[in-house]
């Protein structure tokens, strides 16, 4: 390493893991990734110029969606790569230090936050669920509210049909924010812990159907089928509702790792 280089963190595991589990395996910045252990702990890492992955330029690359997408899936590929060998503590994108001794004191100082952590997510996985609805579907069962009719001309007729039309509006949301919470009910009590997380734009998804709920779950292994069955389940007996299940995936949103 030169005094224009950096280190880019990927995650952290268990002694278990060495550079001979992480041959072939390229980071960000296409360099081979290496592990740094202290504390029987171990930092996996790459070293990256500052140039481009700096906290100036990255500020401006993270920007870029290509270069962001890039990036992105070169990081998660050395986390799924952790993974494969072993419980993992996967780290956020972006996360550089100046050298190795900095990656070293960082697991010395946290090492009880960093061994409770692994042990949360042995012999587990996360799961992705999002459910999206269909308006029209979810309106059918709504009361209807009568024609308005009688005296009062047409400015009051519209004024009546607006608020009938927000009212029925109002009540679809109200049924889907009511099938969101019964969704995320019954997956946590299938799950060892979940969270529910903003529903994403449409730009971002590609998909035109109107999201409702957007949440993820950290599930045994041993369950991933119950897991999968109850998804399907909840899916079936909500018509106007579809589920969507996505992982597995390394168990980012239970790291617990802020910085």
């Amino acid at each position: 390493m030169t005094a224009d280089d950096g280190v880019w963190l990927y995650g952290i595991t268990t002694d278990s893991i060495g550079d001979a589990q992480l041959a072939g395996v390229s980071g960000v910045a296409g360099e081979p990734v290496r592990a740094v252990a202290s504390a029987g702990l171990v930092a996996v890492v790459g070293t990256v110029s500052l140039s481009e992955f700096g906290q100036a330029p990255l500020q401006h690359n993270l920007e870029d969606l290509d270069w962001l997408a890039t990036t992105a899936r070169a990081h998660d590929a050395v986390v799924a790569a952790m993974v494969r060998c072993g419980p993992t503590v996967p780290l956020r994108l972006a996360t550089v230090y100046l050298d190795d001794d900095r990656v070293r004191l960082l697991l010395d100082e946290r090492r009880e936050e960093f061994r409770a952590t692994l042990r949360r997510v042995t012999g587990r996985s996360e799961w992705g669920v999002k459910a999206y609805a269909d308006s029209k579907t979810l309106a059918q069962n709504a009361k209807a509210e009568p024609s308005p009719t009688g005296a009062g001309g047409k400015g009051t007729a519209y004024l009546l049909r607006r608020r009938a039309e927000l009212s029925a509006q109002q009540d679809v949301e109200r049924r889907a924010a009511s099938h969101a919470e019964e969704i995320h009910s019954a997956l946590l009590g299938n799950a060892v812990g979940g969270r529910r997380r903003q529903v994403t734009d449409p730009v971002l998804t590609g998909k035109r159907a109107w999201m409702i709920f957007n949440g993820t779950y950290l599930v045994d292994s041993e369950r991933v089928d119950d897991f999968a069955a109850l998804v399907a389940a909840l899916d079936d007996e909500r018509p106007g509702v579809a589920l969507e299940l996505t992982g597995p995936w390394p168990p980012y949103s239970f790291a617990g790792i802020d910085e």
